[in-house]
């Protein structure tokens, strides 16, 4: 018989078995991003094993560390960092010794030839004996509530207070009885909606908790004065599949899940406030996500479900519609900026003034609050506070990245969230750093415009930090800059992460549209070169949807905008040529690339738009009814 663990780490996330093969159990979720091939590369690395060797088990609370949610570009850093210890205390008291051979290298990722084959692998494929099928009919708006329901004979209802749904035998059966559940049911609403086209009123009306995130010492310097004011929408996730768990009631009383939520533990912990159970949680892939999108909040509803299933496992998918209008938007957000500067125009005084609803409302947000969306709507419902935001250890919420990386002798910063929200938000794809990197750069642009200077040669008259400087060097070369029509941006992710700079070329005749990104980021030591271009080019595209097209529409009691005709996204024929240029650093601490260009795209953007037309865009999206609109 084969001893199934010979070397086990002190916290159980290393085993070796006796034939070599190393168990790694990671505490961080596979969401497409590639994580759990950078962590088998760091592991064989410090175990002095080869890759093959290295087998990456899901995140489970049944197993396996809490490093809580797989979030803010943060994986590889402290997560890498972690397992790379445990493994070398293993290799120790195995006797081997290191390799060195595998970080740096682009390594094929382990999660691909499954979804290339199409064999099973995500959540929505997972079949347990004897599963039901599940689903939930939401409400019409936020505030509706379920006053009548007269479902017809045959259908097998769960009902609790608001929260309704229905059970069956397979998946064409549960939307057919979703179908006629929609017909049974009556509802009281209301208007609780802010008006979509004045989103600016809504956002600084407040009441709101007023955030000091930079002081000043002292008077701002005197000079000549500029201001602007800049404005995203509400923002979704859009995930291309919808949102899927699983659940089973045990006989003990205990619940077992199954999830593609970004963190196993926290996910635990709400579902066992909520529902007083003993539970646990494991991680199956399912759609990319980025943020909090409504993967923890289909486990609640798969869990309520089960609990009526007399046992059996019950799988719950939502539908498009759901997954536009009920899961977690990124906030809207409104900034302002001002500056001050001297007779050769350059900065002075530099204040920053943003108003957002919070970016996060995660399971265990707000001191412990579950955070899942059934819970508002049961017999008994849990009231939910506004989101929050993360602390400044943690890289804020809606402040983040809106201290500039440029050199100011006199700098305020000060964050406005709003404390009533009808309108339900959380974390989307880098926080509130795609919104103030947009507004810092653009005025940058704008600034530089007006002291009649090059844009590139006005940020780095303002620049000292030599690594920012070589990201925004070696994308403006490798761009041509100099040629008409290329707009720059450029940030270092929360101040502390990595650095991006991006030049945009784009066309804009019938609508606005961007042939080329040019993206150079330094993200400290490279574990794997392809995954950080795969990362900075998803990241690219995403955010050049967002820049020309995105936008979540409204009336004043619901979300209207349920389709992808009403929430359009970039198409393949609309994405960008994308060219990343690695600015390597070996042996300095490596950081996140998920999140790095997110803001840098959307100003070049915006900067290649005003060099190109010579008119300025401020209020995102940039699509033709905005640009029409400020050429009038």
């Amino acid at each position: 018989m084969r001893r199934e663990m010979v070397f086990v780490s002190d916290d159980g996330v290393v085993s070796v078995r006796d034939d070599g093969v190393v168990f790694v159990r990671a505490g961080k979720a596979e969401l497409g991003q590639g994580v759990l091939t950078a962590l088998a590369q760091i592991a064989a690395d410090a175990l002095g094993v080869e890759l093959s060797r290295v087998r990456m088990l899901p995140a489970s609370t049944g197993a396996g560390p809490d490093q809580g949610f797989t979030a803010g570009s943060m994986s590889v850093a402290v997560a890498g960092a972690a397992l790379r210890e445990t493994c070398e205390r293993v290799r120790d008291q195995a006797g081997g010794a290191g390799a060195g051979r595998f970080v740096g290298v682009s390594v094929p990722r382990l999660d691909l030839p499954d979804k290339v084959a199409g064999r099973p692998r995500f959540i929505h494929d997972l079949r347990l004996p004897g599963q039901l099928y599940g689903r939930v009919l939401r409400p019409p708006s936020p505030a509706a509530r379920l006053t009548r329901l007269t479902p017809a004979p045959g259908l097998h209802v769960v009902r609790d207070g608001s929260f309704v749904g229905v059970l069956a035998e397979t998946e064409a059966e549960a939307d057919r009885a979703l179908a006629a559940l929609a017909r049974a049911a009556e509802w009281a609403d209301h208007d609780t909606l802010p008006d979509e086209h004045d989103l600016h009123t809504f956002l600084r009306r407040g009441p709101h908790e007023t955030i000091t995130v930079r002081t000043p010492t002292g008077p701002p310097p005197d000079g000549e004065r500029h201001a602007a004011t800049y404005s995203r929408p509400f923002i979704a996730h859009a995930s291309i599949a919808p949102s899927c768990a699983a659940a089973r009631w045990n006989s003990g009383g205990s619940l077992e899940v199954w999830s593609h939520t970004q963190g196993v533990h926290p996910l635990r912990r709400a579902l066992a406030e909520l529902l007083a159970a003993e539970v646990e949680v494991h991680h199956v892939e399912g759609a990319g996500c980025y943020g909090h999108n409504a993967a923890d909040d289909v486990a609640l509803d798969a869990a309520l479900l089960a609990r009526e299933a007399g046992g059996r496992p019950v799988q719950v998918r939502w539908s498009r519609r759901d997954e536009l209008t009920w899961a977690p938007f990124g906030s809207a957000m409104s900034v302002d900026v001002a500056a001050t500067v001297d007779e050769a125009g350059l900065v002075r005084s530099w204040r920053h003034d943003v108003w957002s609803q919070g970016h996060l409302s995660r399971p265990g947000y707000a001191g412990g609050v579950p955070g899942l969306l059934a819970g508002a709507h049961l017999e008994r419902p849990w009231a939910y506070p506004p989101a929050v935001d993360p602390s400044p250890q943690s890289g804020l919420g809606m402040a983040r990245n809106a201290v500039p990386g440029y050199d100011f002798p006199w700098l305020e910063v000060t964050g406005h969230r709003v404390l009533e929200t009808p309108i339900r938000s959380s974390a989307l794809r880098s926080l509130g750093a795609f919104m103030n990197v947009f507004a810092i750069e653009s005025f940058m642009d704008e600034l530089a415009s007006a002291a009649g200077m090059d844009p590139l040669a006005y940020r780095l008259a303002h620049l000292s930090d030599p690594r920012a400087r070589a990201v925004v060097e070696r994308a403006a070369d490798a761009a041509g800059w100099g040629a008409p029509g290329l707009g720059l941006g450029f940030a270092r992710y929360k101040g502390t992460g990595a650095y991006c700079a991006a030049v945009a070329e784009v066309a804009a005749e019938q609508d606005v549209r961007v042939r080329r990104l040019t993206i150079a980021v330094d993200v400290g030591q490279v574990v794997n070169p392809d995954g950080v271009r795969n990362q900075i080019e998803g990241g690219a595209t995403q955010a050049t949807s967002w820049t020309l097209k995105e936008r979540v529409r409204f009336d004043r009691r619901a979300i209207t905008s349920g389709d992808w005709e009403s929430y359009p996204i970039l198409r393949f024929s609309e994405a960008p040529e994308v060219v990343v240029e690695l600015v390597e650093h070996p042996g300095t601490p490596s950081v996140g690339a998920g999140e790095a260009a997110q803001g840098p795209v959307a100003a070049a953007i915006a900067n290649a738009l005003a060099a190109t037309l010579g008119v300025r865009v401020r209020d995102l999206p940039l699509d033709r009814e905005a640009v029409l609109k400020a050429i009038q």
